[in-house]
Protein backbone atom coordinates (compact mmCIF):
# COMPACT_ATOMS: atom_id res chain seq x y z
CA UNK A 1 0.00 0.00 0.00
CA UNK A 2 1.45 3.34 -1.07
CA UNK A 3 0.36 6.90 -0.30
CA UNK A 4 1.28 10.26 -1.81
CA UNK A 5 2.12 13.13 0.54
CA UNK A 6 3.46 16.68 0.50
CA UNK A 7 6.47 17.21 2.79
CA UNK A 8 5.68 20.25 4.93
CA UNK A 9 7.48 20.21 8.28
CA UNK A 10 11.21 20.85 8.53
CA UNK A 11 11.74 17.20 9.42
CA UNK A 12 9.74 16.00 6.40
CA UNK A 13 11.54 18.35 4.03
CA UNK A 14 14.90 17.31 5.44
CA UNK A 15 14.09 13.65 4.78
CA UNK A 16 12.84 14.50 1.30
CA UNK A 17 16.01 16.38 0.32
CA UNK A 18 18.21 13.70 1.92
CA UNK A 19 16.56 11.09 -0.32
CA UNK A 20 17.09 13.30 -3.36
CA UNK A 21 20.79 13.69 -2.56
CA UNK A 22 21.30 10.01 -1.74
CA UNK A 23 19.54 8.74 -4.87
CA UNK A 24 20.45 11.41 -7.43
CA UNK A 25 23.66 13.12 -6.30
CA UNK A 26 25.74 10.94 -3.96
CA UNK A 27 26.30 8.21 -6.62
CA UNK A 28 28.11 10.83 -8.71
CA UNK A 29 30.25 12.14 -5.88
CA UNK A 30 28.41 15.42 -5.30
CA UNK A 31 28.20 16.86 -1.75
CA UNK A 32 25.14 17.54 0.37
CA UNK A 33 23.48 20.74 -0.79
CA UNK A 34 24.03 20.01 -4.49
CA UNK A 35 20.56 18.44 -4.61
CA UNK A 36 18.87 21.86 -4.22
CA UNK A 37 18.44 24.71 -6.68
CA UNK A 38 16.82 28.15 -6.93
CA UNK A 39 13.38 26.73 -7.79
CA UNK A 40 12.70 24.92 -4.51
CA UNK A 41 10.60 27.76 -3.06
CA UNK A 42 8.29 27.99 -6.07
CA UNK A 43 7.92 24.25 -6.61
CA UNK A 44 5.43 21.63 -5.50
CA UNK A 45 7.13 18.66 -3.84
CA UNK A 46 5.66 15.18 -3.48
CA UNK A 47 6.76 11.89 -1.94
CA UNK A 48 5.42 8.35 -2.07
CA UNK A 49 5.45 6.44 1.22
CA UNK A 50 5.07 2.74 1.91
CA UNK A 51 2.84 1.23 4.59
CA UNK A 52 5.52 1.90 7.24
CA UNK A 53 5.65 5.60 6.34
CA UNK A 54 9.06 5.35 4.67
CA UNK A 55 9.79 7.51 1.61
CA UNK A 56 10.18 5.27 -1.44
CA UNK A 57 9.87 7.84 -4.26
CA UNK A 58 10.22 11.60 -4.69
CA UNK A 59 9.58 14.27 -7.32
CA UNK A 60 9.05 17.97 -7.95
CA UNK A 61 7.10 20.17 -10.36
CA UNK A 62 7.10 23.91 -11.02
CA UNK A 63 5.67 26.20 -13.69
CA UNK A 64 7.94 27.53 -16.44
CA UNK A 65 5.00 29.51 -17.85
CA UNK A 66 1.28 29.57 -17.09
CA UNK A 67 0.87 26.76 -19.64
CA UNK A 68 4.02 24.69 -19.11
CA UNK A 69 5.10 22.71 -16.05
CA UNK A 70 8.54 21.20 -15.56
CA UNK A 71 8.86 17.89 -13.73
CA UNK A 72 12.24 17.25 -12.13
CA UNK A 73 14.15 15.14 -9.61
CA UNK A 74 12.11 11.94 -10.04
CA UNK A 75 13.72 9.16 -8.05
CA UNK A 76 12.68 5.78 -6.66
CA UNK A 77 14.38 3.75 -3.96
CA UNK A 78 16.36 0.79 -5.35
CA UNK A 79 14.15 -1.72 -3.50
CA UNK A 80 10.97 -0.35 -5.09
CA UNK A 81 11.93 0.02 -8.72
CA UNK A 82 9.84 -1.73 -11.40
CA UNK A 83 6.96 -2.06 -8.94
CA UNK A 84 4.81 0.78 -10.28
CA UNK A 85 5.98 3.33 -7.71
CA UNK A 86 7.53 5.56 -10.36
CA UNK A 87 4.18 5.81 -12.13
CA UNK A 88 2.52 6.71 -8.82
CA UNK A 89 4.78 9.73 -8.25
CA UNK A 90 4.53 10.76 -11.92
CA UNK A 91 0.74 10.61 -11.84
CA UNK A 92 0.70 12.74 -8.69
CA UNK A 93 2.99 15.38 -10.20
CA UNK A 94 1.04 15.51 -13.46
CA UNK A 95 -2.16 16.10 -11.50
CA UNK A 96 -0.48 18.94 -9.60
CA UNK A 97 0.58 20.42 -12.94
CA UNK A 98 -3.01 20.24 -14.23
CA UNK A 99 -4.30 21.83 -11.04
CA UNK A 100 -1.81 24.66 -11.57
CA UNK A 101 -3.35 25.21 -15.00
CA UNK A 102 -0.55 23.72 -17.10
CA UNK A 103 -1.44 22.31 -20.51
CA UNK A 104 1.80 20.42 -21.02
CA UNK A 105 4.62 18.99 -18.94
CA UNK A 106 8.31 18.87 -19.88
CA UNK A 107 11.18 16.98 -18.32
CA UNK A 108 14.87 16.52 -19.04
CA UNK A 109 15.46 12.79 -18.97
CA UNK A 110 18.71 10.96 -18.54
CA UNK A 111 19.27 8.36 -21.25
CA UNK A 112 18.60 5.59 -18.74
CA UNK A 113 15.16 7.06 -17.91
CA UNK A 114 13.84 7.64 -21.44
CA UNK A 115 12.05 4.28 -21.47
CA UNK A 116 10.26 5.15 -18.21
CA UNK A 117 9.11 8.60 -19.35
CA UNK A 118 8.02 7.18 -22.70
CA UNK A 119 5.87 4.66 -20.82
CA UNK A 120 4.36 7.63 -18.94
CA UNK A 121 3.30 9.24 -22.23
CA UNK A 122 6.22 11.61 -22.84
CA UNK A 123 7.82 12.10 -26.26
CA UNK A 124 11.37 13.20 -27.08
CA UNK A 125 11.43 16.81 -28.24
CA UNK A 126 15.12 17.71 -28.44
CA UNK A 127 18.50 17.38 -26.78
CA UNK A 128 18.76 18.89 -23.30
CA UNK A 129 21.79 20.33 -21.48
CA UNK A 130 23.95 17.69 -19.81
CA UNK A 131 23.36 17.12 -16.11
CA UNK A 132 26.19 17.52 -13.61
CA UNK A 133 28.42 18.24 -16.58
CA UNK A 134 28.53 14.58 -17.60
CA UNK A 135 25.07 12.99 -18.02
CA UNK A 136 23.47 13.27 -21.46
CA UNK A 137 19.76 14.09 -21.42
CA UNK A 138 16.79 14.49 -23.74
CA UNK A 139 14.02 17.05 -23.37
CA UNK A 140 10.67 15.26 -23.35
CA UNK A 141 7.14 16.63 -23.42
CA UNK A 142 3.62 15.41 -22.65
CA UNK A 143 0.27 17.02 -23.42
CA UNK A 144 -1.80 17.29 -20.22
CA UNK A 145 -5.02 18.39 -21.94
CA UNK A 146 -7.60 15.70 -22.66
CA UNK A 147 -8.24 16.09 -26.38
CA UNK A 148 -11.49 14.14 -26.06
CA UNK A 149 -13.03 17.03 -24.11
CA UNK A 150 -15.61 18.71 -26.30
CA UNK A 151 -14.71 22.32 -27.05
CA UNK A 152 -17.02 23.71 -29.72
CA UNK A 153 -16.10 26.95 -31.49
CA UNK A 154 -12.43 26.85 -30.37
CA UNK A 155 -11.74 30.34 -31.74
CA UNK A 156 -14.49 31.83 -29.56
CA UNK A 157 -13.25 29.83 -26.58
CA UNK A 158 -9.69 31.06 -27.09
CA UNK A 159 -10.98 34.63 -27.40
CA UNK A 160 -12.89 34.21 -24.13
CA UNK A 161 -9.79 32.91 -22.34
CA UNK A 162 -7.69 35.77 -23.69
CA UNK A 163 -10.37 38.30 -22.71
CA UNK A 164 -10.36 37.00 -19.13
CA UNK A 165 -6.58 37.25 -18.85
CA UNK A 166 -6.36 40.67 -20.50
CA UNK A 167 -9.36 42.41 -18.92
CA UNK A 168 -9.49 40.49 -15.63
CA UNK A 169 -5.81 39.71 -14.87
CA UNK A 170 -6.60 38.09 -11.54
CA UNK A 171 -8.27 35.24 -13.44
CA UNK A 172 -4.87 34.15 -14.75
CA UNK A 173 -3.29 34.38 -11.28
CA UNK A 174 -6.12 32.19 -9.96
CA UNK A 175 -5.54 29.63 -12.69
CA UNK A 176 -9.11 29.94 -14.00
CA UNK A 177 -9.49 28.32 -17.42
CA UNK A 178 -12.26 27.32 -19.77
CA UNK A 179 -12.37 23.53 -19.73
CA UNK A 180 -15.38 22.53 -21.84
CA UNK A 181 -18.05 24.15 -24.03
CA UNK A 182 -20.89 22.37 -25.82
CA UNK A 183 -23.20 25.32 -26.65
CA UNK A 184 -25.55 24.09 -23.91
CA UNK A 185 -22.94 23.75 -21.14
CA UNK A 186 -19.83 25.62 -20.12
CA UNK A 187 -17.35 24.22 -17.58
CA UNK A 188 -14.47 26.12 -16.03
CA UNK A 189 -11.75 24.99 -13.66
CA UNK A 190 -9.43 26.76 -11.25
CA UNK A 191 -6.16 25.89 -9.56
CA UNK A 192 -6.75 24.90 -5.94
CA UNK A 193 -3.07 25.51 -5.12
CA UNK A 194 -3.35 29.15 -6.21
CA UNK A 195 -6.51 29.75 -4.15
CA UNK A 196 -5.87 27.80 -0.97
CA UNK A 197 -6.39 29.22 2.52
CA UNK A 198 -4.81 28.35 5.87
CA UNK A 199 -7.28 25.49 6.29
CA UNK A 200 -6.19 23.78 3.07
CA UNK A 201 -9.44 24.64 1.29
CA UNK A 202 -10.39 27.13 -1.42
CA UNK A 203 -11.00 30.76 -0.44
CA UNK A 204 -14.71 31.62 -0.47
CA UNK A 205 -13.88 34.70 -2.53
CA UNK A 206 -12.13 32.53 -5.12
CA UNK A 207 -15.18 30.27 -5.36
CA UNK A 208 -17.33 33.36 -5.92
CA UNK A 209 -14.93 34.62 -8.62
CA UNK A 210 -14.94 31.23 -10.37
CA UNK A 211 -18.75 31.23 -10.41
CA UNK A 212 -18.95 34.83 -11.61
CA UNK A 213 -16.56 34.22 -14.51
CA UNK A 214 -18.30 30.98 -15.46
CA UNK A 215 -21.60 32.84 -15.83
CA UNK A 216 -19.84 35.70 -17.62
CA UNK A 217 -18.29 33.17 -20.01
CA UNK A 218 -21.61 31.55 -20.78
CA UNK A 219 -23.06 34.93 -21.77
CA UNK A 220 -19.97 35.80 -23.82
CA UNK A 221 -20.30 32.60 -25.84
CA UNK A 222 -24.07 32.94 -26.21
CA UNK A 223 -23.60 36.43 -27.66
CA UNK A 224 -21.11 34.97 -30.13
CA UNK A 225 -23.57 32.24 -30.98
CA UNK A 226 -26.29 34.79 -31.75
CA UNK A 227 -24.05 37.26 -33.55
CA UNK A 228 -24.59 39.95 -30.92
CA UNK A 229 -22.19 42.32 -29.16
CA UNK A 230 -22.24 44.17 -25.87
CA UNK A 231 -20.48 44.82 -22.60
CA UNK A 232 -21.24 42.18 -19.95
CA UNK A 233 -21.54 43.42 -16.35
CA UNK A 234 -22.66 41.72 -13.16
CA UNK A 235 -25.55 43.53 -11.51
CA UNK A 236 -26.36 41.37 -8.51
CA UNK A 237 -25.51 37.90 -7.28
CA UNK A 238 -26.08 35.42 -4.49
CA UNK A 239 -24.05 32.36 -3.58
CA UNK A 240 -24.77 29.59 -1.11
CA UNK A 241 -21.82 27.56 0.17
CA UNK A 242 -22.56 23.98 1.18
CA UNK A 243 -19.15 22.35 1.58
CA UNK A 244 -15.47 23.38 1.29
CA UNK A 245 -13.45 22.76 -1.86
CA UNK A 246 -10.51 20.47 -1.10
CA UNK A 247 -9.63 18.81 -4.42
CA UNK A 248 -10.56 20.19 -7.86
CA UNK A 249 -12.72 23.33 -8.26
CA UNK A 250 -15.16 23.18 -11.19
CA UNK A 251 -17.77 25.69 -12.32
CA UNK A 252 -20.68 24.50 -14.50
CA UNK A 253 -23.43 26.53 -16.13
CA UNK A 254 -26.17 24.90 -18.21
CA UNK A 255 -28.19 26.76 -20.82
CA UNK A 256 -31.42 25.65 -19.11
CA UNK A 257 -30.62 27.99 -16.22
CA UNK A 258 -30.15 31.02 -18.50
CA UNK A 259 -33.02 33.51 -18.77
CA UNK A 260 -32.36 36.35 -21.22
CA UNK A 261 -34.15 38.86 -23.43
CA UNK A 262 -31.70 39.03 -26.30
CA UNK A 263 -34.29 40.76 -28.48
CA UNK A 264 -33.75 43.91 -26.38
CA UNK A 265 -30.09 43.92 -27.35
CA UNK A 266 -31.11 43.66 -30.99
CA UNK A 267 -33.11 46.86 -30.42
CA UNK A 268 -30.02 48.54 -28.94
CA UNK A 269 -31.40 48.30 -25.40
CA UNK A 270 -29.88 46.85 -22.24
CA UNK A 271 -30.43 43.11 -21.96
CA UNK A 272 -31.00 41.53 -18.51
CA UNK A 273 -29.72 37.96 -18.09
CA UNK A 274 -30.08 35.72 -15.06
CA UNK A 275 -28.42 32.34 -14.69
CA UNK A 276 -27.22 29.73 -12.21
CA UNK A 277 -23.71 28.33 -11.81
CA UNK A 278 -23.02 25.17 -9.82
CA UNK A 279 -19.62 24.77 -8.20
CA UNK A 280 -18.23 21.27 -7.74
CA UNK A 281 -15.27 19.81 -5.91
CA UNK A 282 -14.36 17.09 -8.40
CA UNK A 283 -17.85 15.53 -8.72
CA UNK A 284 -19.31 16.75 -5.42
CA UNK A 285 -21.61 19.83 -5.48
CA UNK A 286 -20.33 22.40 -2.99
CA UNK A 287 -21.91 25.77 -3.87
CA UNK A 288 -24.70 27.33 -5.92
CA UNK A 289 -24.44 30.79 -7.50
CA UNK A 290 -27.28 32.86 -8.95
CA UNK A 291 -26.28 35.92 -10.93
CA UNK A 292 -28.12 38.84 -12.51
CA UNK A 293 -26.06 40.21 -15.40
CA UNK A 294 -26.66 43.00 -17.89
CA UNK A 295 -25.43 43.29 -21.44
CA UNK A 296 -25.00 46.89 -22.49
CA UNK A 297 -25.28 47.50 -26.25
CA UNK A 298 -21.98 48.07 -27.98
CA UNK A 299 -21.35 51.69 -28.94
CA UNK A 300 -21.77 52.46 -32.63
Amino acid sequence: MFSVATPQSEEELSSYFECRWRWLREPWGFPLGSEKDEYEGVSEHRVVKNARGEIVAIGRVHLNTSEEAQIRHIAVSDNYRRKGVGHVIMSALEQVARDLGAERAVTNSRETSIEFFTACGFEILDDAPTELGKLKRKQMVKNLVDNSILMLHPKWCKELQNTWHEQIPISEHMGIKLYRYTESTIETRASLNKNINMHGTMFAGSIYSLATLTGWGMIFLQLKQKGLKGEIVLGDANIHYNKPVTMRPRGVCNIESVSAKFELLQKNKKCPISLTVDIFDENNPVASFTGQYWVIPAAE
